[in-house]
């Protein structure tokens, strides 16, 4: 059973600059896809960012591109999101995932689609 463990998440304030990582338990990034999504209170769970398992390909929703990046470290089992300047509409609930059937664009959209859930991490942008 594959588990995912976030962590780095915490208070930023707009404009500065937070990490978080998503450890695998188990060595997946040959086969799955893993990526971002986010929830903020009373609005529905979005796709941030992602990583395909064939070429290290990755993905973002519009409203982060230019300000996140994902990357992943393969000998640590580790996948990363570099927040740069964040805003205070970024505040949410960050969970990472991992699907084997979907990935790129299709991840974004396809939270029902995915095989594993970490318990998410908490970042929360002041003004």
């Amino acid at each position: 059973q594959v588990q995912l463990a976030e962590s780095g998440g915490g208070l930023v304030q707009a404009g500065g600059s937070l990490r978080l990582s998503c450890a695998a338990s188990g060595y997946i990034m040959d086969y799955y896809a893993i990526g971002w999504f986010r929830q903020a209170p009373g609005k529905e769970r979005e796709g941030v960012s992602c990583i395909s398992s064939s070429d290290g390909s990755t993905y973002y929703v519009d409203s982060v591109k230019g300000r996140f990046t994902i990357s992943r470290d393969t000998a640590k089992n580790t996948v990363y999101l570099q927040m740069n300047s964040p805003k205070p509409e970024d505040t949410a609930v960050y969970y990472c995932a991992a699907s084997r059937g979907y990935s790129g664009s299709t991840f974004l959209v396809a939270p029902y689609g995915m095989d594993y859930w970490g318990k998410g991490a908490l970042v929360t942008v002041s003004s």
